[in-house]
């Protein structure tokens, strides 16, 4: 294979991965603990956006469990988008397995 359309394809290939980053870093997933009784917004990019507790599962007696449903939609989102993340970065790639990708 010629090496000068090789770089031109790396190239292109590199402008698509900087595009479709930027659009991840737009779009947001919703992750969720408890039954929905808390409820995470975060980005593609794993920044959270939101929290949203329902009153009902908040109890002065018991921050433990109130902490561990936060954590568990946290982790949820964050996974989730992580996961649309891959996915689109894979269209672009053609799965070739890139690191850091």
């Amino acid at each position: 294979m010629n090496i000068a359309k090789m770089m031109k394809q790396a190239q292109q290939m590199q402008q698509k991965m900087g595009a479709v980053q930027a659009e991840l870093a737009d779009k947001t997933v919703e992750g969720g603990a408890g039954g929905g009784k808390v409820t995470v917004v975060a980005s593609c990019a794993g920044d959270v956006v939101s929290i949203k507790i329902d009153p009902a599962v908040i109890d002065p007696e018991d921050s433990e469990f109130l902490e561990e449903l936060v954590l568990s939609g946290v982790n949820d989102a964050i996974a989730k988008g992580r996961a649309l993340a891959e996915e689109e970065m894979k269209k672009v790639t053609g799965g070739l397995g890139l690191p850091g990708m």
